[in-house]
């Protein structure tokens, strides 16, 4: 199968969103208008709350493409017993009509449930070692991800989103949350003031951020965009990653501190917000009025190694 270059679809893209503002300029009253949240970043990329997006003619812009999403996530360990509800539910609610392609990470192959899934969707299990550190098995997803693009993915997708499994889909995941560069706002810092951000604080790690610099606090729960930008992300950041090792440093928060670092210098070209990542331990807020994508509540103690 043939993909379309990232060059020649961003001009597509492009004139469709032309279009459509033409056609939001006329038939604005199909879209509710959200004051209560801020629904653009300082360099003017979309944030993705329900309200800010016309489901039906964004669908209308993305689906005649003829897309493959490639979606990756890791079930290694305990955390298998997680993927059968992230599959079902995906299956329900994530990319409906889009050709994707789910790549499942684990080192119990076996033990991956069979789920009936809908024509133009595919599951791959790719074996990985296991490890007696969580730590360990965060920081290297972002080796897995460079090294299964470059073998498989990219000839096989056009965008990727790369998903934790404990997590399951409540509500539609659609094309609006298509983009260069997707990253999306954590649902524990998204009220809170930047100097309350967990970054990485130490100077002599590859992913420290000042005080005084930050824009968001991504989750590393959820990366996203095209193929060959995440393909740039995960090396870099794995790259990063090394170099501490080297250093003896191990990140605050492993891939996610790294993934802040990244998305500082290269600024998402769309940002999700918490409704695309959200915990069900947490209660809904006024803010958040779907509930798309939420981590399921679990005894980390029982699923995770050395907790």
């Amino acid at each position: 199968m043939r993909f379309i270059k990232p060059y020649v679809l961003l001009f597509i893209v492009g004139i469709f969103f032309l279009l459509g503002y033409v056609y939001f300029s006329f038939f604005s009253e199909r879209l509710n208008r959200r004051t209560d949240v801020v629904s653009v970043t300082p360099w003017l990329a979309p944030i993705v709350w329900e309200g800010t997006f016309d489901p039906v003619l964004i669908d209308k812009i993305y689906k005649p493409m003829n897309l493959t999403i490639a979606t990756t996530v890791f079930a290694v360990g305990k955390y298998v017993r997680f993927l059968q509800d992230f599959l079902e539910t995906a299956e329900k609610h994530f990319m409906v009509g889009f050709h994707v392609r789910y790549y499942v990470f684990t080192d119990r192959p076996h033990d991956v449930p069979s789920v009936n899934l809908s024509q133009g969707r595919h599951l791959s299990v790719i074996q990985v070692p296991g490890s007696n550190r969580w730590q360990e098995i965060s920081a290297r997803r972002m080796e897995f991800i460079q090294t299964t693009i470059e073998r498989q993915i990219r000839r096989e997708a056009n965008y990727i989103f790369c998903l934790d499994v404990d997590s399951k889909f409540h509500a539609r995941w659609g094309s609006e949350s298509l983009g260069r560069l997707v990253a999306v706002i954590h649902p524990g810092y998204y009220e809170q003031s930047r100097d309350r951000f967990p970054y990485e604080r130490r100077l002599a790690s590859t992913a420290y951020i000042p005080m005084d610099e930050g824009d968001y606090y991504y989750g590393g729960a959820i990366i996203g965009g095209f193929v060959e930008d995440v393909y740039t992300l995960t090396k870099v950041c794995r790259t990063r990653f090394e170099e501490d090792a080297g250093n003896s440093i191990e990140a605050a928060w492993q891939e996610e501190s790294h993934l802040n670092r990244y998305l500082l210098d290269n600024k998402p070209s769309k940002v999700l917000s918490p409704e695309y990542l959200w915990q069900d331990i947490k209660a809904k807020t006024k803010q958040v009025k779907v509930i798309r994508f939420s981590a399921v509540i679990k005894n980390n103690a029982e699923v995770r190694p050395n907790v």
